[in-house]
């Protein structure tokens, strides 16, 4: 008889429960427990695992890497997906294999690499892959220089941070002042350079006090869409076993395997160790792809690809525990698709949150769910 896998997914993206999903309907039907934690008792993820607790907060990284530990062992986790604290899980993933759990996650090299957007384009450029035009900003005086020599060769400029996850941080400058029409409808991206240098000069002054940065920004032109996420999944021998990429110009999403966005996330993920699933981001500058983003993890929109007919999460299980799926092409595309929102079930009772790490009683195991149904909320019995 086949044991079941036990899987854990650390302080995930609230949409990882269809990865959670797709793991229960994998195509062998081998038996996957899911435990899940969080430091929100209200996260969708609790819900849908099989047992769930709340993560301790103010864990400094290498606290967190004991706390880690010792959930993998006392509740023989197989296969880890860390998300919080990745670079500091993975420096110890001997440790963890002592225990009997697999990271899925890249090299610790890889991790830090990706870390920073900066270090990141000057990588990837070292190896060929373009990326876009780029200043590093930490003044009022060095942005205003990076928008002024932006705008001088037709491109409008926006800045995101140098480290950070997803679209958080990202603004686009404008001249236009602020007025009542910004006001109107619903907020976005545009800031007026005006209030963003006044801004910046007060953080300076706040810093000099404190002997700080005030902040660590990337200046660079706006892309154009088509964005492209290309979801790989590579082996620890560096060589790739999924790639797939996913489109986005709007509402509307689809897929594409045209060479153009694949080769350059090839090169990526095998030349830098990105093992197991990443995710690599481009847009258009001008009429060439260049890189946008390095995710050193499961997309969260991973599951999508399911729409291909492959299961990606469970690929990524499988090599985890060192039963090779080999090459997986998806045996077809799948049509251009949107995404709307749906309900998903939450624990009906909030829990206070942990403030320290102590042997907190756990949520209770929730039911696995039946293909295609969500899971069965449970009531925490330390509520």
């Amino acid at each position: 008889m086949v044991s079941r896998v036990r899987v854990w997914l650390n302080r995930t993206y609230a949409e990882n429960v269809f990865f959670m999903d797709q793991l229960r309907r994998n195509p062998a039907g081998r038996a996957v427990e899911i435990h899940a934690t969080h430091g929100d008792p209200d996260s969708p993820v609790l819900a849908a695992a099989d047992t769930a607790e709340l993560e301790p907060e103010g864990l400094s990284p290498a606290a967190y890497v004991e706390y880690a530990l010792d959930q993998c062992a006392r509740r023989g986790i197989d296969v880890f997906v860390p998300r919080l604290h990745q670079d500091a899980i993975v420096a110890h993933r001997a440790e963890f294999a002592s225990v009997g759990t697999a990271l899925l996650a890249p090299t610790p090299q890889a991790v830090a690499v990706f870390a920073d957007k900066a270090t990141a384009y000057e990588a990837v450029r070292s190896i060929g892959v373009p990326v876009p035009p780029w200043w590093r900003v930490r003044t009022a005086a060095g942005l205003l220089a990076a928008v002024e020599e932006l705008e001088a060769a037709g491109h409008r400029a926006c800045f995101k941070p140098a480290s950070g996850a997803g679209g958080t941080g990202f603004r686009m400058i404008t001249r236009a002042p602020f007025s009542l029409a910004d006001l109107d409808g619903f907020p976005g991206p545009q800031v007026p350079l005006e209030l963003v240098l006044r801004a910046l000069e007060q953080a300076e002054e706040r810093a000099e006090n404190r002997a700080e940065e005030a902040v660590d920004w990337l200046v660079m032109p706006r892309l154009e869409q088509p964005e492209v996420s290309v979801d790989c999944l590579t082996g620890t021998d560096n060589r790739i076993r999924l790639a797939v990429g996913r489109t986005k110009n709007g509402r509307r999403r689809g897929f594409t395997l045209r060479e153009q966005w694949l080769e350059p996330a090839r090169r990526i993920a095998e030349g830098f160790g990105l093992h197991y699933l990443s995710n690599i981001q481009f847009r258009m500058f001008g009429e060439r792809p260049v890189l946008l983003d390095v995710n050193t993890r499961p997309a969260g929109g991973l599951h999508q690809l399911s729409l291909c007919g492959v299961n990606a999460p469970w690929a990524a299980v499988r090599l985890a525990l060192g039963d090779d799926p080999g090459p997986v092409p998806p045996p077809f595309l799948g049509q251009d698709y949107t995404v709307v929102a749906g309900p998903r079930p939450l624990l009906p009772v909030s829990v206070p949150r942990q403030r320290a790490y102590a042997a907190q009683p756990p949520l209770p195991a929730a039911p696995s769910p039946a293909p295609g149904q969500p899971a069965t909320p449970v009531t925490p019995t330390h509520a």
